[in-house]
């Protein structure tokens, strides 16, 4: 079976989240008895950990990713899970996100002949959705177990324009504001008789909106405070509204805080009445361009591709940011990321042999 044939197969799973379809027992199969399998299933999620000692080298890389997918959506011109290759293009759903990623370091790992200590493989059918019993869970029990490894490649697509161009050295955190602004309803024709709360907050809306809270550094552009949501009211012109609510969201470096994204907005706020809170979805983490996962990716990309690749920290959330909080050195490349979640998802032929090849020589060499 070529990687090719592997990426078809499991692009013909219906591997909506969380349901596998089965997926998981083919892979299981396939990698064969040399590699052995730890389960943690939960709350309808599976998540499997496949791992191979070649030595007793207490180093162990660990590749990840997820096999599950949005829901297709209607719209499409072939079959979402046909998964045909027309013209050396692949149309299908997961093809960017992420199965590509996935058929690639399953062939790599099966086919690697010897590894300097453990390689393994971690697998969630939970990334699409809250992800709560998903990766984190088996990390919780790695750990349990003094099995973390020191390593991650996440096999996500990051690629901007051109295959190779881009590796993801960490990703932003994402912290939610909620705020209610207390008013006093009343008619609109006797303003000193109301306290309107779309009056006393458009002074500060452009204080907050936008606002940079931090400078950024080499890895990540400015913290940004980004309104999401404004309203209040009744939809009538002669009544001024009770109270004001805006939602906001901040996608936050290692130099911003939730504890210091809230000191800023009590600080803005003062005088007024209100109700604040904030959750945080995800916390930011960065792999120092030192490490030698990043070293390891850098040069077989280039070896490969023929591309001096860039680091970034771009995008939404992903599962490295669980290893990240493990203490794990993560990463993430992958095919080009510009159709993922879209309707009429694809990659091509060319992209994912070669991210087979650079996933082969990133084992050889690492």
């Amino acid at each position: 079976m070529t990687v090719i044939e592997l990426f078809q197969k499991l692009l013909r799973f219906k591997s909506v989240t969380p349901d596998d379809d089965g997926a998981f027992d083919f892979i299981e199969e396939y990698l064969g008895d040399t590699w052995k399998c730890i389960s943690v299933d939960m709350e309808g999620v599976k998540n499997r950990f496949y791992y191979k000692k070649f030595n007793d080298n207490p180093q162990h890389l660990c590749f990840a990713g997820h096999i599950d997918v949005v829901p297709p959506g209607k719209g499409w011109e072939v079959d979402p899970f046909a998964a045909d290759i027309i013209d050396g293009v692949i149309t299908a759903r997961g093809t960017q996100d992420m199965k590509s990623g996935d058929a690639a370091f399953l062939y790599a790992c099966k086919h690697a002949e010897n590894f300097d200590g453990t390689l393994s493989i971690l697998m969630t059918s939970d990334e699409e959705g809250e992800g709560t019993y998903g990766t984190i869970k088996m990390l919780e029990h790695l750990r349990e177990i003094d099995f973390i490894p020191q390593y991650a490649v996440v096999a996500e697509p990051t690629c901007e324009e051109v295959f190779g161009d881009a590796i993801k050295v960490g990703r932003r955190g994402s912290i939610n504001g909620y705020i209610t602004i207390k008013g006093k309803q009343g008619h609109a024709a006797y303003p000193e008789k109301c306290i309107n709360p779309v009056h006393n907050f458009a002074e500060v809306l452009p204080k907050i909106a936008g606002h940079n809270l931090d400078n950024g550094d080499e890895y990540f552009a400015p913290s940004k405070m980004v309104i999401t949501d404004i309203r209040g009211g009744m939809e009538v012109t002669n009544v001024t509204p009770n109270e004001l609510k805006l939602m906001f969201n901040v996608r936050n470096s290692t130099n911003t805080t939730r504890e210091s994204v809230e000191a800023f907005i009590h600080e803005k706020l003062k005088g007024l009445e209100y109700d604040f809170r904030t959750t945080q979805g995800s916390f930011p983490f960065v792999t120092n361009k030192e490490s030698k996962v990043v070293k390891a990716m850098e040069e077989s990309i280039l070896k490969v591709l023929g591309i001096k690749t860039k680091h970034s920290t771009h995008g939404g959330t992903s599962d490295a940011r669980y290893f990240g909080s493990f203490g794990i050195e993560a990463i993430e490349f992958g095919v080009i990321n510009d159709t993922i979640h879209s309707v009429g998802e694809r990659t091509t032929v060319k992209e994912v042999e070669g991210l087979c090849k650079v996933y082969e020589d990133l084992i050889k060499s690492f």
